[in-house]
């Protein structure tokens, strides 16, 4: 039974477990949570793990994959976490181990598709999923994340993607006066889904329609499924969510990840987020037949992670 370090690094907390794979099948054995910024560097932050009661040791373990909230260069690198004060490179270190890999967080939300993390999954939309299809992941958080899993002989490929930063499409006079209203609040050359569809998006569109400035958690406590707050949010994201499942036709299904919805599945389960999901002349029937649930587990980029590992033991 092979043993796989599996690490889910972000801006806040470092996430690390130790898992047992056998089958396609990961098992969680031990995980601890540390504090990134209590680190001055990456080799001090596995510095800090390895003087930890954490059940792993450099050479006991049989492969590293360590996700990270940042674009990746050859598997290796990360020159910037966008959120902490310093970068990863796995040549700094030394895990003991001949499989070592960074991937990006949203990858490993991907491959958590494939494992029981997605088991408690909300079901927004039963549909029928294809089992060989593309599936689809998208999740608001501090930015608009975007994956796509995609079978190929047996195995399956997470695909990157920097869709967060393309131009939001918004229909009607009133959404293009938002949209220029957050083009300019947000300070970017486009209003983006970076901008609308996270939680910067929602204190926007909060202040836009109310004029209070509100952090998105003060957001989240006042609002109900009547506010407009509510109903723009949810149609966004719905929207964001219908152009993805149609750009990859994932017949798969579609997963929601994110911090934003797992702290507040109204935003996803009011009727105006399906409403906007299916809403479409050409592939509505389509749009109605795959399934839409909405993934809140935190330990999920772990178990996306540790599935990656799995497969390049035994590719």
């Amino acid at each position: 039974m092979a043993k796989i370090l599996a690490a889910d690094i972000g801006g806040t907390n470092s996430r690390f477990a130790l898992f047992s794979a056998s089958g396609g099948i990961v098992t969680l054995e031990d995980s601890i949570w540390l504090k990134t910024h209590e680190a001055g560097t990456f080799p001090e932050l596995l510095e800090r793990l390895w003087d930890s009661p954490f059940a792993a040791r450099p050479g006991r373990f049989d492969a590293a994959v360590l996700a990270v909230a940042g674009a990746v260069r050859h598997g290796v690198e990360c020159r910037h976490l966008p959120n902490a004060p310093w970068g990863v490179d796995l040549r700094e270190v030394d895990f003991g181990c001949d499989r070592a890999c960074l991937i990006n967080d949203f990858a490993a939300q991907a491959f958590a598709c494939r494992t029981s993390a997605v088991d408690e999954a909300m079901v927004l939309q039963a549909g029928e999923a294809d089992a060989d299809a593309p599936v689809g992941v998208i999740g608001a958080g501090t930015g608009l994340g975007y994956s796509a899993l995609i079978r190929d002989e047996g195995r399956w490929i997470a695909l990157p993607s920097e869709g967060g930063h393309m131009a939001f499409p918004f229909t009607g006079m009133e959404e293009a006066e938002y949209g220029e209203f957050n083009r300019t609040a947000s300070g970017r050359n486009w209003a983006e889904g970076d901008s609308v569809v996270t939680g910067l998006g929602l204190r926007l569109v909060h202040r836009y329609l109310t004029g209070e400035d509100l952090t998105p958690p003060e957001i989240s406590s006042r609002i109900t499924p009547e506010s407009l707050t509510t109903k723009w949010y949810a149609r966004f994201y719905g929207r964001a969510c219908r152009n993805w499942a149609i750009a990859l036709m994932s017949r798969g299904g579609l997963f929601i990840a994110g911090g934003v919805a797992a702290k507040n599945p109204m935003h996803v389960s009011v009727p105006e987020f399906m409403e906007e999901f299916r809403n479409s002349h050409v592939y509505g029937d389509f749009l109605e037949s795959i399934p839409v649930r909405l993934n809140a587990n935190e330990q999920s980029g772990l178990y996306g992670a540790a599935f990656h590992g799995a497969q390049l033991l035994t590719g």
